[in-house]
């Protein structure tokens, strides 16, 4: 949450020609109604399962596209290896501090309400860190990155996979 996947991924698009999809705004398009709605009515173990369900549809239709994942995507096992199927998997790592700037005042993350410190962020990266290294091609540090550079990192490290894989279908920011 907060490490500049959304951001990271449109400029991505625009230059690499590819589309792109996020996971959370096509869920709430399913459900008709936000992230945090979904946690409140109906739960966060009922929004992993949409995740899950949602990346099932994707795994061998998408082509060309750029996917942002939402930050809890890749804590399910069978989430991190649709996503290696899938393509290429970054990890955006941004550090708690960049984190609480960049999400301060946005109540639409329900895990991160009310301007969580520091310390909560990282207590979260504690626990989300090993998972995403595990599911991750690739780390990227964001801090002091704009999205433009951050696309233009991860589009070369992208060429330089598929030239080894020969192969890739869709590429996915984590």
């Amino acid at each position: 949450m907060g490490s500049g996947k959304t951001s990271a991924g449109r400029q991505l698009t625009g230059l690499s020609g590819y589309s792109f999809l996020d996971t959370d705004a096509l869920i709430e398009e399913q459900e008709h109604m936000s992230i945090s709605s979904i946690f409140e009515s109906k739960g966060e173990e009922y929004f992993r399962e949409l995740e899950t369900k949602l990346l099932c549809r994707l795994k061998d239709s998408l082509t060309g596209t750029v996917l942002s994942t939402g930050g809890g995507v890749p804590l399910k096992k069978e989430n991190r290896d649709m996503l290696k199927e899938m393509g290429f998997v970054v990890y955006l790592e941004a550090s708690p501090e960049e984190i609480r700037r960049r999400i301060t005042g946005d109540e639409s993350r329900p895990l991160l309400k009310n301007n969580a410190s520091d310390e909560v962020i990282a207590g979260m990266l504690k626990v989300r860190t090993p998972v995403y290294e595990e599911a991750a091609d690739y780390k990227l540090a964001t801090d002091g990155k704009t999205p433009q550079q951050l696309a233009e990192i991860i589009l070369e490290e992208y060429e330089s996979w598929r030239r080894k894989h020969k192969h890739s279908k869709t590429q996915t920011i984590e």
